[in-house]
């Protein structure tokens, strides 16, 4: 058997450029919250709440909204790395700083493990 040679590609008009837009950082944000456990967790919000599950998460996404705004204050007033564990540390002391630093990183290893049984759940119908 025969093959032909692979013919090469014409060179790109304009080269491609580093970064990213205003755009892809929001899609990549909003794509970090929501998550699939909207798409998993809907369906039983609906089934119990029915039309209602709308205001709930309005009332959740306010309560989200509310955090995250009070959260950019402090780090505004206050600079400084580690976020959530670093405030809790200036406001109530090192015990609570050390707890709400492993907490969240409990959260976070939950939430993968939640994230990838979803997709598993989505994926396989």
């Amino acid at each position: 058997m025969h093959e032909a040679p692979p013919t090469p590609a014409a060179p790109p008009a304009e080269p491609l450029a580093h970064g990213l837009k205003q755009r892809h950082l929001t899609m990549l944000g909003l794509g970090g919250v929501i998550g699939a456990g909207l798409f998993v967790g809907s369906g039983a919000g609906i089934a119990v709440a029915g039309p209602a599950i709308v205001v709930s998460y309005l009332i959740a996404g306010a309560l989200a909204m509310l955090v995250m705004r009070m959260l950019g204050e402090m780090s505004s007033a206050m600079p400084a790395s580690g976020s959530f564990s670093v405030h809790a540390e200036r406001a109530l002391g090192r015990w609570a700083g050390f707890s709400v630093g492993w907490l969240y990183w409990f959260l976070l290893v939950v939430v993968l493990a939640v994230e990838a049984t979803a997709a598993a759940q989505i994926a396989h119908g």
